[in-house]
């Protein structure tokens, strides 16, 4: 189990960081759907890793980077933008 967690960890703190040099380098939007389901994705993960390895702060602010991942995926449906 711990080899699991390790992995999606490292899984969701690969995804944010992509996320982030995309949006960065101009080759994604940082308010499209796309960009909202790799932060979702990433915190998410990273998320449940944290919480595992009792890294509460962490865990806490990945549950916030979740939800507002989820507010705007949110709106972004209702725009009729994300499918």
């Amino acid at each position: 189990m711990d080899v699991l967690l390790g992995a999606l960890g490292w899984l969701g703190a690969a995804a944010l960081l992509y996320g982030y040099a995309m949006v960065s380098s101009g080759k994604l939007s940082g308010d499209g759907a796309p960009y909202q389901v790799i932060n979702l994705f990433g915190s998410v993960t990273l998320m449940i890793n944290s919480g595992y390895n009792a890294a509460w702060p962490s865990a806490a602010l990945n549950l916030v980077w979740a939800g507002i991942g989820v507010v705007a995926l949110l709106k972004l449906y209702r725009l009729g933008v994300a499918p």
